[in-house]
């Protein structure tokens, strides 16, 4: 049973959220104050994470930083701040989607489900992929820069893995989208252009001669490997 962590301090919306995603089969663990958020996150282990923003003790953007550090747990922001901006600073953030309020329960389980979906999308029909330095693990899902780990988002791991597994090649957002976010998803295509910027970020000690993802301008992104 997938166990989801709702941090929401309006006790109405929390328990609607509960009841709806019990009735799919969740188990559901409640949180109303942001400054418990963090210690409850990491003593249950959730699959995924429902996170409002405007929270007391701690907000949403602070509780989703300290998350990505340690955690690649996929999370979900709920928010009234609905404008592109702070659907930008989410993304940025390492957010897996962004719900702005006031939403339908339903849309809210819907989306619980496509983003417990795409985690799936890490390919594993061939074990390992080495490319120098860096070893992509598909049996573990694990990404290594000369040994040592990288933590990435779910959704970047599936990212960097549909890479590995087609190197060389070119793709465009759309079709980067519909590969790795999939059909379902309804966000800017700017989503790609900021999980490939956190991807790089993460691969800095991963050397040029080794490979690169470019970006190829009017046509779309690529990860180069090299031959030695």
């Amino acid at each position: 049973m997938k166990k989801i962590l709702i941090v929401e301090d309006e006790a109405a919306i929390s328990m609607v959220l509960k009841a709806y995603l019990q009735r799919e089969g969740f188990e559901t663990i409640q949180v109303f104050d942001g400054a418990e958020a963090l210690s409850i996150f990491g003593a249950s282990r959730p699959d995924l994470v429902l996170l409002d923003v405007m929270l007391p003790g701690k907000d949403g953007w602070e509780i989703l930083k300290e998350i990505r550090e340690t955690d690649s747990c996929p999370v979900i922001m709920l928010t009234a701040l609905g404008d592109v901006d702070h659907k930008l600073e989410g993304f940025k953030g390492g957010a897996d989607d962004y719900i702005a309020k006031p939403f339908i329960a339903e849309e809210v389980v819907a989306r619980v489900h496509a983003v417990l979906r795409r985690a799936p999308v890490m390919l594993a029909e061939e074990n390992v992929r080495q490319y120098g330095g860096l070893r992509i693990d598909f049996d573990s899902y694990s990404v290594q820069v000369y040994g040592k780990e990288i933590t990435l988002t779910p959704r970047d791991l599936s990212l960097l893995m549909f890479f590995a597994k087609n190197p060389n090649h070119i793709f465009t957002r759309d079709q980067l989208i519909d590969q790795v976010w999939g059909m379902d998803y309804e966000g800017s295509d700017r989503a790609v252009d900021l999980a490939i910027k956190r991807i790089r970020k993460s691969l800095k000690q991963w050397p040029a001669s080794d490979g690169e993802i470019k970006t190829l301008r009017g046509l779309g992104y690529q990860l180069c490997v090299y031959e030695k």
